[in-house]
């Protein structure tokens, strides 16, 4: 475990906290309304990629520039700062204090004003706290501000750390989940490269109710097609040795999880093309919830209202699906860079 003090007087500015991925949503929005927390309780995350202010335009960086620093298409603005920022819920971090002036946004903080957290016993600035509506609730400390010191605390869970809840894709508000949207998103420009531009056959059910609209409206319909197929931690129980070989053919892509502590994506031995997808998400569709085996005796009868449910089809998160899609060297291809282009134009969804 770790915390985090200030780089100037050395101040602690956060609980003991553990290293974990940086989820698929940590960039993402949720609509007009206000979001929880971006990480749990006890966790930050490490941004690789620069975020946050300063900005450049697009037509004052030119490709060369924007494709050092790993990003091959055209994006709208291009973050200056420098990479590494660290992420925390906002209840774990102490000893800080506002910048009025910075908090700016709708309801809140959006951040677009630069750090507007201050070390409160030298009044160095350490970070941004992010709370406004549509947006997930975060700090962000700035690589630079701050220290990162290890400390004593408990160990992480029992386990290898692959097994995970299952993220439920509708919220009970009866809305599709931002976490589920950021996720689909982000595997989708994955997805989309893996493809080849050849035309893809999912499965029938939540993954194509999820990912095939969009594939649909880009990829070209017909066969052959490439075959997609969820592959992971437990999904497939051993053969025993003297079974016969499944007949099931291996599929030519895998869906499968990030490691939620690490990042490192599970790998297939098959030979298949490993796609990642966020864990809790990837743990649902592989293994989906059991309808309750509640029965209510006979002659009951119950008036309560049945869950809700979206009132229109699901659609991924297009920032992040175009903002992966723009980091991917395969977007340079033709094939990809128009259906990159035609994404960014408001294409299909």
């Amino acid at each position: 475990m770790a915390v985090f003090v200030c780089a100037g007087c050395e101040g602690e500015l956060s609980v003991p906290v553990s290293r974990v991925a940086l989820p698929a949503h940590a960039h993402g929005e949720g609509g007009d309304r206000f979001l929880p927390p971006v990480l749990q309780p006890g966790s930050y995350a490490v941004d690789p990629e620069p975020s946050g202010p300063p900005f450049r335009s697009w037509s004052g960086i030119g490709a060369r520039e924007a494709a050092a620093r790993g990003v091959y298409a055209p994006v709208p603005a291009l973050s200056f700062a420098p990479p590494g920022r660290i992420l925390l819920a906002p209840g774990d971090t102490r000893g800080t204090v506002l910048i009025p002036e910075r908090c700016d946004g709708c309801c809140a903080s959006d951040g677009r004003l630069g750090p507007n957290l201050a070390c409160a016993r030298c009044g160095r600035e350490v970070g941004t706290r992010i709370d406004d509506c549509h947006h997930w609730q975060a700090v962000w400390f700035e690589p630079d501000a701050v220290r990162e010191l290890p400390v004593e605390g408990p160990t992480r869970p029992a386990g290898d750390g692959w097994s995970v809840p299952g993220l439920p894709p509708v919220e009970p508000q009866g809305w599709w989940s931002a976490q589920w949207r950021a996720a689909v998103g982000t595997t989708l420009a994955d997805l989309l490269a893996a493809s080849g531009g050849e035309p893809l056959d999912l499965p029938e059910g939540l993954l194509t109710e999820t990912f095939g609209h969009t594939l649909a409206g880009v990829l070209p319909c017909g066969t052959p097609a490439r075959r997609v197929a969820l592959a992971g931690p437990g999904l497939v129980p051993p053969i025993p040795p003297a079974a016969p070989v499944s007949p099931v053919a291996s599929p030519d892509i895998a869906l499968v999880p990030r490691h939620p502590w690490t990042g490192a994506v599970w790998q297939p031995s098959d030979g298949s093309v490993p796609v990642p997808l966020d864990a809790e998400v990837w743990t649902y569709l592989a293994f989906p919830q059991p309808a309750s085996p509640t029965r209510l005796p006979e002659g009951v009868e119950r008036d309560d209202p049945l869950p809700l449910r979206p009132h229109r089809l699901f659609t991924p998160d297009r920032w992040l699906l175009l903002h992966r899609l723009a980091r991917l060297p395969t977007v340079r291809e033709p094939w990809l860079r128009a259906i990159y282009d035609r994404l960014a134009a408001d294409g299909p969804f």
